[in-house]
């Protein structure tokens, strides 16, 4: 967890889909136990449909939020939350590469994409990563309702598969961390 805060630290901007907001409830803050005197980055939440709760702690007045909607949204957060109108894709979620382009102009250099499967996955599929990072722990979950690192809808077709390429494993805790780097063939 500490390298997770330590990494946020260094981000401008984290971001989450609703569904991570929903199941999780996450603040997607820097705590000061793991960084003294934190920087907080800018909170950002793709929610096509504006369901995050007014009561979410991802729109607490810890850091500055952005919330960004496919539809106009009628709930008011405060003066630390902004909603924005995205443009959407051809499958109803937020255009991934437009919000890029938008967040750049708003001098978003370095994004954390934290999840959740769905969001990662899309990341991927658009090859809009320049790492991954994989931590492999000591436990297993299973089951068939387990989360995945990339769910959505999976590759259409063997010439759509992502690849990676290993830059580096590093021993961590009980576990290890392995980067990638998108490897395009």
């Amino acid at each position: 967890m500490q390298r997770v805060y330590k990494l946020r630290h260094t981000c401008d901007a984290v971001l989450v889909g609703i569904g991570t907001v929903l199941a999780d409830d996450p603040k997607l803050t820097v705590k000061e136990r793991y960084v003294p005197d934190p920087r907080q980055p800018l909170r950002i939440v793709l929610d096509s449909k504006g369901r995050t709760p007014k009561e979410a702690l991802v729109v607490n007045d810890k850091a500055q939020t952005m919330i960004v909607t496919a539809t106009p949204c009628a709930t008011s957060f405060g003066p630390h939350v902004e909603v924005l109108q995205g443009k959407v894709d051809k499958k109803g979620y937020i255009d991934l590469q437009s919000l890029l382009v938008m967040l750049h102009t708003r001098g978003i250099r370095t994004l954390l994409v934290e999840g959740g499967s769905t969001v990662i996955w899309n990341f991927l599929r658009e090859q809009l990563v320049d790492d991954v990072f994989i931590y492999l722990g000591p436990l297993v979950v299973g089951g068939a309702h387990t989360p995945t690192m990339a769910g959505g809808e999976g590759i259409e077709s063997e010439d759509k598969v992502i690849h990676l390429k290993l830059v580096d494993i590093e021993r961590l805790g009980p576990g290890v961390l392995l980067h990638y780097k998108l490897d395009t063939p």
